[in-house]
């Protein structure tokens, strides 16, 4: 099966259905296909292309002529600063540039070929430029790299993450099993399309499926309300987009009473537009147990979670036939492989407690370009491939996930407490607003917990005593806070997940 079949055909029967929208530009399949055939004509012989990846209809075109040539594309994310693009472009040796005609680049591109994508002037399906190359057209192997997508560096230089076409489909049908995801789907969403969640799943997602897409341009909970009211079917979203969206849900009347689906507000059309939604998804970062609870109190609907990673696409899910748990990531998706294992490899000698996600499949990465080193690191010898991430596994095989290895994880007084539960415990408290935990060294306890808690009142922040007695109240004595550090805000990247190593500066 092609990887995106129902561009194969843009005379099909999906033709004149729209593929993807952002504001007011929409693009058919036709037009997206004859947009991309003609792009794709004219970088046949690239050996890897950079794509600028704004949240546009250019970088749509872009990515998919690339695909459509064979030609491996590498994501840019336009936020990046000077040194880290002149690494990726350095690292990854693209030879052109893939821009929409009013982008203005960075001199770390300076010495790449421009092409710009303009999706207006492609010329119609059908066109001779577009016979051609469609008729000459040969679907690459399932190998063959289609995405080199970077990592986000937090040891070190990013990483090219080298995505065959075969993880892309598998990841992808995967989750059309868990989702019971049709062409029927519209899916809307805000995220980058720079990163797997959002170019992968977001985009090339519903492509695959033969559904459409709605991309906000940037994230609003008014956009959200807009484009599921009038059709979409499924959103996409970040824990950041989702607690918006539950601030916007409990936002006090006029009458200080919070904001129901019964009632004549703008918070009620939007509890009303996603009670109608046939699948909100959450993932890229944990979501709180406590912006759950107050999604289903005001839209009697839950978020389900998935996850999965840069190297791996996606590993779990909640099915959408299945129980909607907070604080769980849902079950092995169709055709991975799933453990947990101590932090020297071996199986957990109590399979009740904490250990490190490890996980097999062809959903997983090729290998880090140019890094055969960091590739055999990340790797077992029969194939698993080490997340970093630590979990638990509920008894009917629901993930339960700790957080990273590095940052989430605290040992302290002989106990191994991950930093997740205690964020959700906080989170309960309703003078936090936000909170982050973490550990650092103590002479006494090998690690002490601290957490960094943005007040819901910065005039009045609740005592850090009375934090610490609420996580112990809630959870056990010795996953207390033993030191209390309060912020304006939490440090955040571009997919909204928290910056710890930031923390401790």
């Amino acid at each position: 099966m092609p990887l995106l079949p129902e561009l194969q055909n843009p005379a099909g029967p999906t033709a004149a259905r729209e593929a993807v929208r952002f504001g007011e530009h929409r693009l058919t399949y036709a037009q997206l296909a004859a947009a991309a055939d003609a792009l794709a004509a004219r970088i046949a012989d690239a050996g890897r292309v950079a794509v600028w990846a704004t949240p546009a209809p250019e970088t749509v075109v872009a990515v998919v002529a690339a695909l459509r040539a064979g030609v491996p594309a590498v994501p840019l994310n336009p936020r990046t600063g000077e040194r880290e693009l002149a690494h990726v472009v350095a690292d990854s040796a693209p030879s052109v540039v893939l821009a929409a005609p009013g982008d203005v680049l960075p001199p770390a591109l300076a010495a790449l070929t421009r092409v710009d994508v303009d999706p207006a002037t492609a010329g119609p399906a059908g066109s001779a430029l577009t016979s051609t190359f469609a008729s000459t057209f040969a679907e690459p192997s399932p190998e063959s790299p289609a995405l080199i997508v970077y990592t986000s560096g937090t040891t070190g230089p990013p990483k090219g993450a080298v995505l065959p076409r075969r993880a892309i489909a598998a990841s992808l049908d995967a989750l059309e099993d868990a989702w019971q995801w049709t062409g029927d789907d519209v899916l809307v969403h805000a995220l980058p399309l720079f990163h797997v969640h959002g170019l992968i799943l977001g985009i090339l997602g519903p492509l695959r499926r033969g559904g459409s897409v709605r991309h906000l341009g940037r994230f609003s909970t008014e956009g959200v309300a807009r484009e599921l009211e009038s059709g979409g079917t499924m959103l996409f979203g970040v824990p950041t987009m989702y607690h918006r969206l539950a601030e916007a849900l409990a936002r006090p009347t006029a009458s200080g009473e919070p904001t129901s689906s019964a009632g004549p507000t703008a918070s009620a059309g939007l509890a009303k537009a996603l009670a109608g939604a046939r699948l909100l998804v959450s993932g890229s970062a944990a979501l709180p147990v406590h912006d759950h609870e107050r999604i289903v109190a005001a839209t009697g609907r839950r978020v389900i979670e998935r996850y999965g990673m840069t190297e791996t696409l996606m590993n779990t899910g909640v099915r959408a036939d299945g129980e909607p748990r907070p604080g769980t990531v849902g079950a092995p998706l169709r055709g991975v492989e799933l453990r947990l294992v101590e932090e020297d490899g071996s199986a957990l000698a109590d399979p009740a407690s904490i250990g490190e996600i490890q996980v097999r499949g062809p959903n997983l990465f090729t290998g880090y370009l140019n890094r055969p080193d960091a590739t055999a690191a990340a790797l077992t010898a029969d194939g698993w491939f080490r997340t970093g991430d630590m979990a638990t596994l509920d008894p009917d095989g629901y993930v339960r996930i700790v957080g990273r290895r590095a940052t989430d994880l605290i040992k302290s007084g002989g106990y191994k407490i991950g930093a997740g539960e205690i964020e959700n415990a906080l989170l309960d408290h309703p003078g936090v607003r936000e909170a982050a935990v973490t550990g650092e060294p103590d002479p006494d306890l090998g690690e002490r917990i601290v957490a960094w808690v943005v007040p819901a009142d910065p005039a009045a922040p609740p005592p850090a005593g009375e934090l610490a007695d609420h996580v112990a109240a809630l959870l056990s004595p010795h996953k207390r806070p033993r030191t209390v550090r309060y912020l304006d805000a939490l440090p955040r990247n571009d997919l909204g997940k928290i910056m710890k190593r930031s923390l401790h500066g």
